[in-house]
């Protein structure tokens, strides 16, 4: 399987991703757990059906340690023990920051209330910037059909 147009060869698309790639180093030098900015990773991925992003971000977690377990259950999270209380704040919020279609009123109140309880105003702006970022990813690999599976830890940085 190859991807319809490579982002990576293509002078327009090369530099658009190094501007967002630029964009992102903002988000991952923030305060921002980066436990947490993974787990948002993961499941605006999961939801978007990058599968390229999905592979990316799952094996980027566990290399910097996160456990089998949490990385299984991040699409069941609701159900599951082992978030902390912010994570699944985050969680909620990227789900719906991410389902914008899906409802009427985009992010309620509540979401972002939760999260507010968790996160300073610099960690809530990198986390409404990552949910933003991922999502873009996700569009620009589901549209060229970026195959998944040989993501390496390491090898765009």
């Amino acid at each position: 399987m190859e991807a319809r147009l490579n982002l990576f060869a293509n002078p327009v698309a090369g530099k658009f991703m190094r501007y967002i790639n630029s964009a992102g180093r903002a988000i991952s030098d923030s305060t921002l757990p980066a436990a947490t900015q993974e787990l948002v990773k993961i499941r605006a991925s999961q939801i978007n059906g990058c599968g390229f992003c999905t592979d990316m971000h799952t094996k980027d977690a566990a290399h910097a340690g996160e456990t089998a377990q949490r990385l299984h259950l991040v699409a069941a999270w609701r159900e599951a023990k082992v978030f902390t209380d912010a994570e699944r704040a985050a969680l909620e919020l990227v789900e719906q920051g991410t389902r914008i279609a899906d409802a009427a009123g985009g992010v309620t109140d509540e979401a972002w209330a939760d999260a507010a309880k968790h996160y300073d105003e610099d960690q809530l702006a990198a986390l409404v910037s990552l949910i933003a970022l991922i999502n873009a990813y996700n569009r620009l690999n589901v549209v060229v059909q970026q195959p998944a599976g040989d993501y390496e830890p390491g090898m765009f940085g």
